[in-house]
């Protein structure tokens, strides 16, 4: 086995495990201690692992989240994901988009009628622009020109004057204790998006669970209807089911 398999194998064992020390490495793929440290030292210089006293974890935090329009490519899956989403709006329901990929193929796929779309997103009000059978309501703030929304103060405030029948909500990551977002300001304006929303719809693929970022934006008990692409694997299934979520995996 050669290094570079030998890593594979490495991150793999972790997923499962947790933790992996020296002696693990040593025993279980049959090599020699200075062996073991330089892997763990390329491993660390890749960002694949934090080492710790005697062995290495996971890193629990993603740092890096890709842009808005890198995000847009190879999402075949979020599409199946936004179809789903389609057939829970009805003609006339009032609407909050989040900002996100999977949130702007359901404006593109929308073919109902009288919606009225609180967004902001100035992509997913251009989609809209196209569909003149619904009313747009971009919120205003701060751009932030990376991810295409708008946040900050004068957002909240505008949030805070409304009230619609479903939110439409994106995530950059789960993990056992709830919904988590790359920034303060972006965490914020999900919080105040559920608080003006009667049913709570949450968009996720089967990439965003285990990711754990800084800001939490909510427990699980926040949302009513989880659609994503896989069967949820433990601990979710349990999570999902304890706060009566229903969950709906999209076909592709």
């Amino acid at each position: 086995m050669n290094q570079e398999e030998r890593i594979k194998a490495i991150v793999d064992y972790l997923k499962l495990n947790g933790k992996i020390s020296m002696d693990d490495i040593c025993s279980i793929y049959k090599v020699s201690y200075d062996t073991a440290r330089r892997d763990l030292v390329k491993m660390e210089t890749d960002d694949l692992i934090v080492r710790v006293r005697g062995g290495a974890i996971l890193p629990s935090m993603t740092k890096q989240i890709n842009s808005y329009k890198e995000r847009l490519t190879d999402a075949e899956n979020k599409r199946s994901i936004a179809v789903a989403a389609t057939s829970l709006i009805h003609d006339g329901d009032y609407l909050l988009l989040d900002t996100g990929t999977t949130t702007q193929y359901i404006a593109e796929f929308l073919t109902t009628v009288d919606n009225v779309i609180v967004t902001n997103s100035i992509d997913i009000a251009a989609v809209l622009c196209d569909k003149p059978q619904t009313n747009i309501h971009l919120l205003g703030g701060v751009l932030n020109t990376w991810h295409r929304y708008a946040h900050g103060p004068r957002t909240i405030e505008m949030l805070q004057d409304i009230k619609v029948d479903k939110l439409f909500l994106g995530t950059c990551g789960i993990s056992p204790e709830g919904l988590f977002a790359p920034t303060e300001e972006e965490a914020y304006t999900k919080r105040e998006m559920i608080k003006r929303a009667n049913q709570v719809i949450l968009l996720a693929d089967g990439a965003k669970f285990e990711k754990q970022l800084f800001h939490r934006v909510c427990p699980f008990d926040a949302i009513d209807i989880l659609i994503t692409d896989v069967e949820p694997k433990a601990p979710f299934g349990k999570i999902f089911d304890d706060c009566e979520i229903r969950v709906i995996v999209a076909s592709t």
